[in-house]
């Protein structure tokens, strides 16, 4: 596929659908660090200068405008930097922020599942439940929009969604529209049958988490999950603005290498849930997100493995490229992709990519983010750059490839 024929993609994506179950290890004890997280002071030795110079020569290896990156081990900051040009001119800075994409969807699924362990949702209802106009709502339930497993089509490859979002990237999407287009089409395979994402299930789950609470989507999840965890840099919009300072994005998905950072991202989640972040505020959600400081043991085991391990795979109906085999090493979780012991998120979109990771094993967690060079490969490009940091420090779980 070439580079300006890519599909774009916001969440932990078909790419990440080649995942492990993590390892049944307790929860490490809550730690709240103080948000003064910052540049880490240049080091001439050790494993903060080692992953600091990954992370240089990363970018220029593989063509990349600017990366930013933390890494924390028991939830304290090994290396916090940034490297390359957020324009130019510009040097990137850790204080930088970014869109985040995906990254939301674990919030989502922690607060499913806290009020799961409320008792006050069953997992297992019909999403008809709460949005009783749903297609096919009395045979989908909350757990089967968490772990993609609805058989909803997806919206983002449609050719024309592709041709609209390319044509106006600037447009203001509904969920109602973007809705409307997986409805459209027939079910890919009885709800819970199979696995194949679906960027309309995580829009859909928004939806329902504001009826079942009767709350704004925006501020369940500041109230559920960005304030206890002290995401002072994380939040919500309903614009395509980012707060300041900024990192800028730039992407030749329409044929010419251009600027993106203010495209539009009302398509990618559920409103409420479009949000910006720091690098340090994503390398805090990796461990909170991948260890269940939010929610109960219980909870955690199901967040890790929902019941995807041993289903899917492509059908006489549904392609190998939709439906994939979910496995004990490589599955979908609720909301997060598990792979080879790590629990993480990957958006990429518009010219950013992202990676939050955590590894329940060695309690370690990375972030990275990357923007896009005019010679930078297709793909997500701070997926190489996390499966580097990863290699060094946990040689024994690759993260990608």
């Amino acid at each position: 596929m070439t580079r300006t024929r890519r599909i774009w993609l916001c969440a932990a994506s078909v790419l990440a659908l080649t995942l492990p179950a993590a390892p049944a290890v307790s929860a490490p004890a809550p730690h709240h660090p103080s948000h003064a997280c910052g540049p880490t002071p240049a080091a001439s030795h050790g494993r903060a200068e080692k992953i600091a110079r990954i992370i240089r020569q990363s970018r220029e290896e593989l063509g990349l405008k600017a990366v930013l990156a933390s890494v924390t081990v028991h939830g304290r900051e090994v290396v916090t930097t940034a490297t390359g040009e957020s324009m130019t001119g510009v040097p990137a800075t850790t204080a930088m922020h970014f869109r985040v994409g995906g990254v939301a969807i674990g919030y989502l699924s922690t607060v499913l599942l806290q009020l799961a362990d409320e008792h006050r949702v069953d997992l297992d209802a019909p999403v008809s439940r709460w949005l009783p106009r749903l297609p096919h709502g009395d045979r989908i339930t909350l757990r089967m929009l968490a772990d993609s497993t609805s058989g909803l089509y997806d919206y983002v490859p449609d050719p024309g969604f592709l041709k609209a979002l390319r044509d106006d990237p600037f447009r203001q999407w509904t969920p109602r529209e973007l809705v409307r287009i997986s409805t459209s089409k027939p079910l890919w395979y009885e709800p819970g049958t199979n696995w194949s994402y679906s960027h309309a299930n995580f829009v859909l789950l928004g939806a329902a988490l504001e009826k079942i609470t009767s709350t704004p989507l925006d501020r369940l999840l500041r109230e559920r999950v960005l304030d206890p965890l002290g995401l002072d840099g994380t939040r919500s919009s309903t614009t395509p603005d980012i707060p300041g300072p900024v990192l800028h994005a730039f992407t030749d998905e329409r044929g010419r290498y251009e600027e993106s950072t203010f495209w539009n991202p009302s398509w990618t989640i559920a409103p409420g849930a479009v949000m910006t972040s720091t690098i340090c505020d994503v390398v805090r959600s990796a461990r909170a997100v991948g260890s269940g400081e939010l929610i109960s043991r219980r909870a955690l085991r199901t967040l890790r493995d929902p019941g995807t391990v041993g289903i899917g795979g492509p059908t006489a109906t549904c392609p190998e490229t939709v439906c994939r085999a979910q496995t004990e090493e490589a599955h979908f979780g609720l909301g997060v992709v598990v792979r080879n012991g790590w629990v993480f998120q990957n958006p990429q979109f518009s010219g950013y990519g992202a990676v939050m990771a955590y590894l329940p094993e060695e309690d370690l967690a990375i972030a990275v983010a990357a923007t896009d060079g005019p010679s930078a490969a297709a793909g997500n490009t701070a997926e190489p750059v996390a499966s580097r940091i990863a290699a060094l420090l946990a040689p024994e779980h690759p993260l990608f490839g």
